[in-house]
């Protein structure tokens, strides 16, 4: 009996599609049900608008990552329940910010990497490995991750992350380069693939991992 393997394939491929949209459909309806319940002190019928820090996403329950939020933003973080931020950047936080994680009992991790253009690129691996420890602990979720633009010190975080989540090195970077798109980096992906995830393979993953996994990792 002939077996059409492509079309084996091509049946694999479509199941595993339907599930990665059925999986970010959920992330996004979470993201909705967040961003319907006001925040605290909002009177009734009160007209809100609510602006996203550039280059907002769920990157899986609980964590979020972006851009460096401003005052425009404030009040969709609020919709968030934010208990942490883990920013990337070197400077001293801006003092609005400050005050607005003051007010809402937020608790701020800052890991100074600084922002670096090929060729010249060095990414603390040290660094990187503290700051994944504060977002593997739930007790600091729900959290957001951001550096400048949310794309390459971001995005090296939460490939390291991916790591631990077991994706393959395909997904990884095609997440990584969604965000970064013309700007990624070679040095990036290089980083996240060579990251050693050995001392932290027992850390607590307590809350729900997106469940997509590639057999050649």
């Amino acid at each position: 009996m002939k077996v059409d393997r492509a079309a084996e394939r091509g049946g694999a491929a479509a199941a595993a599609a339907d599930a990665d949209a059925d999986a970010d459909a959920a992330m996004c309806k979470t993201i909705e049900v967040a961003v319907s319940s006001p925040p605290a002190g909002a009177g009734a019928g009160e007209e809100l608008h609510f602006t996203p820090p550039l280059n907002f996403a769920m990157v899986d329950n609980g964590i979020f990552r972006s851009g460096f939020p401003d005052s425009a933003n404030f009040s969709f973080l609020q919709t968030l329940g934010l208990r942490s931020i883990i920013c990337l950047c070197p400077e001293p936080y801006p003092e609005a910010n400050m005050e607005f994680l003051k007010s809402n009992g937020i608790k701020l991790f800052q890991f100074g990497i600084e922002g670096y253009k090929e060729p010249f690129v060095y990414i603390p691996e040290e660094t990187v490995r503290e700051a994944l420890k504060v977002l593997l602990d739930v007790r600091n979720h729900p959290v957001l991750i951001h550096c400048k633009r949310g794309k390459h010190r971001t995005g090296c975080l939460v490939g390291c992350l991916r790591k631990l989540q077991r994706w393959c090195l395909s997904s990884i970077f095609d997440e990584y380069q969604r965000f970064a798109a013309a700007k990624a980096r070679v040095s990036d992906q290089r980083f996240m693939e060579l990251f050693d995830i050995s001392s932290l393979k027992n850390a607590p993953l307590t809350f729900s991992f997106s469940k997509r996994i590639c057999s050649q990792y």
